[in-house]
């Protein structure tokens, strides 16, 4: 972009780029866009003018991007040619014919207004009232609007052609050079008065935003200013320190020469092609010849022929420079073991330290190095300039210099204690105590110099010496009493701490300090008057309480904490009940429960509503214990279950923490509570007799079941929990009695079903047919009895009742998905593909979009080796079920192995935290033994799926293979902690009658056996 300045100072913004426009180009710009000849077009830049072939380029004549051009035009002698006369048109001279009226011929009508009232075609001889002045007559000779003009103003009319404009004509502001509406109103002292009044209120409105126009164009000019500068603003400094020139200086600068664009020659680069004698000479310098050439036997042999040497040989002297690297490394190697004697520390040290400068870099520190000698010498005053060059120096490596820089520096700025330090810091060991003892006696009163002159020192007891030094001159200095107390033992600290308490009062750490290191009763003391000095200072009251708890009084801890929030409060201070919190939170950690009890206690409940408490307090107490901070957690619980005695969800938060955090004492002491306020909730019954049997006191257990029962006579979960408690520890009488008690008082469905499960163990199969027939009557829809039932006739290999159980189950339970896959198993067996296959479709239609039936139908095809059939299989499943995990985890399974990868990213595409997919892909880490990424991706599986069992048996059967046995022990723990209870191969393991008294790790190690062994089958099928 290039700017024109016109002879009639007009800007013209021209968009051309300097590097590809020619001088004639920019000529040819200016005439189209002025109008001015390319003869009298002169153009000048900063009183140069440029001067310039057609084809010159711009660039080359100094013109760069954002440059200002002037254009100004020659003053020729004489006189101009006369300018000929406009040729008038004829009609305008005469007198327009009767009841004319303009436009009416190309349909123009006419209109109505104010100025002249009457018809549109008025007759030609009413007076045009439009071209009276304010306060005038009309004038008798006017014609109406439209209508031609009179002859007494045909030379006026003339003329104003001539113009372009008629200079009698009425302006107008909001109508422009038309004629107003009130042109022949008179103009009186009422509308000279309002135009007064007008008048004073645009001055009123304009001074109002003079001052908010003016800083703005302030603020543009001087943005302008710093962005385009001048050049004499720009060398004033320069010009300064001409006055300092002497006669001599002055005479010897060189004389300039001429630097002209027109003396430059452009200088053009050629390439030709090598001679063939230059490489023929090249291929004769390098050959290695075996005789002497004559004249040099003619010589004896013992001389070289000049004209034989050879000029220059590059190759060979780049051979030669390999040559001699290649020696010096050897140097550094041992020839007796070939290994290397480099030190690798040291020669990284020693890379480190290299610095390696460009061209750019040294010119920048030239260009910075005389800006800041510019700052230092026109501001010698000012430290962060003596600062900035010493460091520049440093940078560039000058440290002595930056040292020289510092020093003088520190003469002209000698109170500014930065100054002092930077020199300190430029200093050399020996030199730096000297420097920073003229710093504190230049500055006596500056701390960090008294801290940096500690620093300096080796021992602790020069350093406190220095310290005690500077305490003589700032006794009020919290942080040299600070430092000075960190060096001293515990006798000499409490001493120098009881002087810092009356030097620098008002300061809370110092009178905490100081009570820490004081006996019980002088701590006490202590306090005491700290907080007649800082009556504002909640710490004062919380070091008090923990002070009373470490010495044993933990009935005054509350005492002190309350009487301390009373105190606090009439001084004014709001009471922040989050800070409260991080205090109790901070007591915790530092091992005061008793300070962090109070602290909950009194503070829990400031702001906040009513009906809040509840939620707000919950809230708190699982942040705390997300933090770890179970103390308070604890006592938050228990607060609130102060409040809220009755609400069984607070009693179960703090049993689930107990649990997790506490001892199974404080957890039975807890639930024993929990059920004397709800006795009738049952999981609280029930957590507590779990806890009992887990921790092996049978009888306890029983006894809070029968406390339970008694509490809630009718609780089928509270029948339950007892037969499972007896069925557990193998008490199968016990069992047996309290379900069949249970069924006299009217069971539920699970009472028949666990009844029959008993039986089942106990191998009573009449019994265990009775029990199903008689719950099958009673609940005919509850499609477990049925399975159960079909099961039973499959062990006993009665198949075709087996099939009459199931299909009753179905006429019953339609839609229960269990029957319809052990129906379509039994089928296969009995009578092979065909019918299972009917099964399922059978299935699939009255149960659409069911991925489960769909797994099967494509497992049937597989076992009998139809491949094909079973990818079309998958192809429609995915299409009907498309973020089915267990879908999408067997397709990757099914594919073959190059095709994985992509399949697992398709299917993270679908359903990216589906547990069955992420466990499909740690499959395929695990058969590439990227081990990391397995184990990373199996650790997410069981993470999102606990309950899933063949997740567990995955991750051990990994860890046995790959990892150590610190993890394997630590995914044991996990899964016994997770108590999984589904899965494909979990259930048929934890389900069979030998296995039902295992515990989880045992089904766990079995589960993995079991993956292996299928493993090893789908290997020889594939070999």
């Amino acid at each position: 972009m290039i700017f024109v300045k016109s002879f009639d100072n007009k800007t013209l913004i021209l968009n051309l780029n300097p590097n590809t426009t020619t001088f004639e180009t920019l000529k040819l710009q200016i005439e189209r866009d002025l109008g001015i000849p390319l003869s009298l077009q002169r153009i000048f830049l900063n009183p140069r003018r440029l001067i310039g072939d057609e084809s010159t380029l711009i660039a080359e004549l100094g013109v760069r991007s954002n440059s200002a051009l002037a254009l100004h035009l020659p003053l020729f002698g004489g006189m101009q040619a006369p300018v000929p006369p406009k040729p008038r048109l004829e009609f305008l001279n005469t007198k327009p014919p009767p009841n004319y009226v303009a436009g009416l011929g190309r349909g123009a009508t006419g209109f109505t207004t104010r100025s002249d009232i009457g018809p549109a075609r008025a007759a030609p001889d009413l007076p045009d009232r439009s071209a009276t002045t304010i306060g005038g007559a009309a004038a008798p000779g006017g014609v109406g609007r439209g209508r031609g003009k009179g002859g007494a103003e045909e030379e006026e009319e003339e003329d104003g052609d001539e113009k372009g404009y008629d200079e009698n004509q009425k302006f107008d502001e909001f109508e422009g050079n038309d004629v107003g509406l009130f042109a022949s109103a008179e103009y009186d002292e009422d509308d000279k008065e309002a135009d007064a009044v007008w008048e004073a209120i645009d001055k009123r409105m304009d001074s109002r935003r003079k001052d908010r126009r003016e800083a703005r164009l302030k603020q543009e000019i001087e943005k302008y200013r710093a962005s385009n500068p001048k050049i004499t603003e720009q060398f004033a400094d320069l010009k300064r320190k001409l006055c300092t020139l002497s006669a001599q200086e002055w005479d010897s600068i060189p004389e300039i020469g001429d630097y002209s664009l027109r003396n430059k020659k452009r200088r053009f680069e050629s390439f030709v092609p090598v001679p063939d004698t230059l490489l023929e000479k090249a291929r004769q310098e390098q050959e290695h010849v075996t005789a002497l050439d004559p004249r040099s036997r003619a010589a004896g042999g013992t001389e070289t022929p000049w004209a034989q040497t050879p000029v220059t040989d590059l190759t060979a002297v780049g051979e030669g420079r390999g040559t001699v690297l290649s020696l010096k490394l050897d140097r550094l190697s041992d020839s007796v073991s070939g290994l290397t004697v480099v030190d690798p520390k040291g020669y990284l040290t020693d890379l480190k330290s290299m610095k390696i400068t460009s061209d750019a870099e040294i010119s920048d520190i030239k260009k910075a190095r005389l800006l800041l000698k510019s700052v230092t010498q026109t501001n010698p005053k000012h430290p962060p300039g003596w600062i900035a060059a010493a460091r520049l120096e440093e940078v560039a490596g000058k440290i002595q210099a930056a040292r020289q820089l510092i020093h003088k520096g520190c003469e002209e700025c000698p109170k500014n204690e930065d100054v002092w330090l930077e020199a300190c810091r430029l200093a050399s060991p020996d030199e730096a105590k000297a420097v920073i003892s003229k710093g504190v006696k230049a500055i006596p009163n500056s701390v960090k110099l008294w801290m940096q002159a500690a620093k300096l020192e080796h021992d602790d007891v020069n350093k406190s010496r220095v310290l005690r030094k500077g305490l003589e001159l700032i006794p009020d200095s919290v942080r040299l009493w600070k430092a000075v107390v960190e060096l001293a033992n515990e006798e000499d600290a409490r001493l120098l701490l009881q002087r810092a308490v009356e030097c620098c009062p008002l300061h809370v750490e110092l009178w905490l300090a100081l009570a820490r290191l004081e006996t019980y009763d002088n701590a006490k003391k202590v306090l005491n008057k700290a907080r007649e000095k800082l009556s504002k200072e909640p710490a004062i009251w919380i070091t008090a309480a923990k002070l009373e708890e470490a010495n044993g009084n933990t009935a005054m801890v509350g005492k002190i904490i309350e009487r301390g929030i009373r105190a606090l409060q009439r001084e004014g201070l709001e009471i922040d009940r989050e800070v409260w919190m991080k205090e109790a939170e901070a007591a915790e950690r530092a091992g005061s429960v008793a300070t962090c009890q109070a602290i909950v206690r009194n503070t829990i409940g400031i702001g906040v509503e009513e009906e809040d408490r509840k939620r707000t307090w919950v809230a708190d107490a699982e942040e705390c214990k997300k933090r770890g901070s179970i103390e308070t957690a604890r006592a938050i619980y228990a607060h609130a279950l102060t409040v809220f005695l009755t609400k069984k969800s607070i009693w179960l938060k703090a049993a689930q923490l107990e649990k997790s955090h506490g001892t199974r004492e404080s957890l039975d002491a807890l639930l024993r509570k929990a059920v004397t306020y709800r006795p009738q909730a049952e999981v609280l019954w029930l957590m507590g007799a779990k806890e009992k049997w887990l921790a092996g006191d049978v009888p306890a257990a029983r006894a809070i079941l029968q406390e339970a029962y008694a509490a809630i006579p009718n609780s089928e979960e509270i029948w339950l929990a007892a037969f499972k408690l007896e069925f557990e520890n193998h008490e199968p009488e016990r069992a047996r009695m309290l379900l069949a008690k249970a069924r006299e008082r009217g069971g539920t469905e699970r009472v028949w079903m666990k009844s029959a499960i008993v039986e089942r163990e106990l191998g009573n199969t009449g019994e265990e047919r009775r029990l199903l027939g008689e719950g099958l009557k009673l609940f005919p829809s509850f499609f477990k009895l049925w399975l159960m039932l079909g099961q039973l006739e499959e062990r006993l290999g009665d198949f075709e009742k087996a099939k009459e159980a199931y299909d009753s189950g179905l006429k019953h339970c339609p839609s229960c998905i269990s029957l319809w896959l052990s129906l379509s198993h039994l089928e296969e067996k009995m009578n092979g593909l065909s019918k299972a296959r009917a099964v399922l479709t059978m299935a699939r239609k009255k149960n659409p979009q069911n991925p489960e039936l769909w797994l099967a139908a494509v497992r049937a095809e597989s076992r009998h080796g139809n491949k094909k059939e079973a990818d079309i299989l998958m192809a429609k499943a995915l299409q009907e079920c498309p973020t089915s995990g267990i879908l999408w985890a067997s397709s990757i399974e099914m594919v073959p192995r190059p095709q994985r990868k992509t399949k697992s990213l398709d299917a993270l595409k679908k359903c990216d935290h589906d547990p069955h997919v992420i466990a499909a892909v740690a499959k395929l880490f695990w058969l590439d033994r990227k081990v990391d990424k397995a184990r990373t991706w199996l650790n997410r599986a069981v993470t999102l799926a606990p309950d899933i069992g063949d997740f567990w048996a995955l991750y051990y059967k990994f860890e046995l293979q790959h990892g150590s046995e610190e993890n394997q022990k630590d995914v044991l723990r996990r899964c016994v902690a997770a108590e999984p209870k589904h899965g494909e191969k979990w259930q048929v393991i934890s389900k069979a009658v030998e296995n039902s008294h295992l515990p989880s790790e045992a089904i766990l190690k079995k589960a993995v056996v079991a993956i292996g062994k299928e493993e090893s089958v789908a290997e020889s099928i594939k070999g």
